[in-house]
């Protein structure tokens, strides 16, 4: 499990407001995304709509899928063409890897946001910085990084709420003063040879069950081989035995099975439908006795078993039902899964190139003040998670199927 919850007190880390430093940063970001995150190039498409929204001294969030950790880096492209910088809602844990990068990430807009947590102070902050218009604000409204480009997760209603709360203040101006949404859509292509690149990780990790690589076979089915292979270690663990069937079905069992036993074990009554949402549920109610250290050194084992299954859950289901398909599929989807399996199975994140990154923005969306109760959802929720999808569906459609 990776270093992404902590058994520490929580403490809110504002950002520094500077132009100086950011300035300074976009010098070298687009050589720092190529060494370190191997993309290679970076298109943005509609800006416009983010300029106009901008000059019209709308008080703006930006709402981007959330597919890979370079993610806020990659945005930073976006600002520079809209002429602007940006504030940005970051995990706590990323300013608690060391002094440097608690340094930059602060000076390029980042504040903390306690996601195992009810984050007042985050929450607020965003308001102020909305309300005061300081400067376009991003928000990951998933609540996770997702791996997969095409897909799209339940989104979160934080933005929503954080965007109501900020129009509420912003119509008692005089003039009154508008909050908008841009969805972003933040898609990678990868357009290198697949079998010299994943193949060399495939021996590796059928080498790791004392298979022989399996070459005579295509990728994808390596890796479907693999993924029922990974999927079976953690039936094993969790439920006891590997399971028979459908691997999409004995996935969503798995996680559904895990997260009610967890529920039922922390006396959650209505718990949310949505995967992230139902861990960031437990979470809240298993770390706080831990960070206070008002625990056994039982009970504190106890509770990190608990906490590594909703990690190990959640991270199962974020592989889709038919990503990748058997004969023909887009090569960064193929990508992704192999990333995905490397960082499950390693607890490190690898980054296979050359990649290059496209944004596009979506059109504003205006949040009213109140929210429309009448509607079974979020109807600004609603709209940022339909333009997102279409948006990363058309950009889909753009690329070339490959034999796999």
């Amino acid at each position: 499990m990776q270093d992404i919850i902590l058994e520490d007190p929580y403490e809110f880390v504002p950002p520094v407001y500077s132009k100086w430093w950011p300035t300074l940063i976009r010098l070298y970001l687009r050589r720092y995304l190529r060494t370190q995150w191997r993309i290679s190039k970076i298109d943005c498409l509609e800006v416009d709509r983010f300029r106009e929204s901008i000059a019209a001294g709308h008080s703006i969030i930006l709402a981007p899928n959330h597919s890979r950790l370079s993610d806020p880096l990659v945005l930073g492209e976006l600002a520079r063409e809209a002429g602007c910088h940006l504030f940005a809602m970051a995990s706590w844990h990323l300013f608690k890897e060391g002094a440097f990068q608690r340094f930059m990430i602060r000076r390029m807009g980042a504040f903390s946001v306690y996601r195992e947590g009810n984050d007042r102070h985050a929450v607020n902050e965003a308001i102020d910085i909305l309300t005061n218009n300081q400067r376009p604000l991003v928000i990951f409204p998933e609540g996770a990084v997702s791996r997969h480009n095409d897909l799209l997760m339940d989104l979160m209603e934080g933005p929503s709420f954080i965007a109501r709360q900020a129009a509420k203040r912003r119509a008692k101006e005089s003039p009154p003063r508008k909050v908008v949404i841009h969805p972003v859509a933040i898609r990678y292509s990868f357009d290198g040879d697949l079998q010299t690149t994943l193949g060399p990780v495939l021996d590796q990790f059928e080498a790791r069950f004392t298979w022989p690589p399996q070459r005579d076979r295509s990728l994808v089915e390596r890796i479907l081989r693999l993924g029922e292979a990974l999927l079976s270690l953690k039936e094993i663990e969790y439920l006891g035995a590997a399971q028979a069937g459908d691997p999409y079905a004995r996935a969503e069992h798995l996680v559904d099975k895990v997260l009610t036993q967890l529920e039922e074990t922390w006396n959650v009554k209505d718990p949310p439908t949505a995967v992230v949402a139902r861990v960031k549920m437990l979470r809240t109610l298993i770390l706080p006795d831990l960070i206070e250290k008002k625990v056994t050194p039982a009970e504190r084992d106890r509770r990190w078993r608990h906490l590594s299954a909703c990690y190990y859950v959640q991270q199962i289901a974020h592989y889709p039902r038919d990503y990748i398909l058997r004969e023909k599929n887009l090569p960064e989807r193929v990508v992704e899964t192999v990333e995905r399996f490397e960082e499950d199975f390693t607890d490190q994140s690898a980054t296979h190139a050359p990649l290059d990154c496209t944004i596009k923005v979506g059109e504003a969306i205006e949040v009213n003040p109140k929210r429309d109760r009448s509607a079974d959802s979020d109807p600004v929720t609603d709209a940022m998670a339909c333009q997102i999808q279409d948006m990363l569906d058309e950009l889909a459609a753009k690329r070339t199927l490959v034999e796999v």
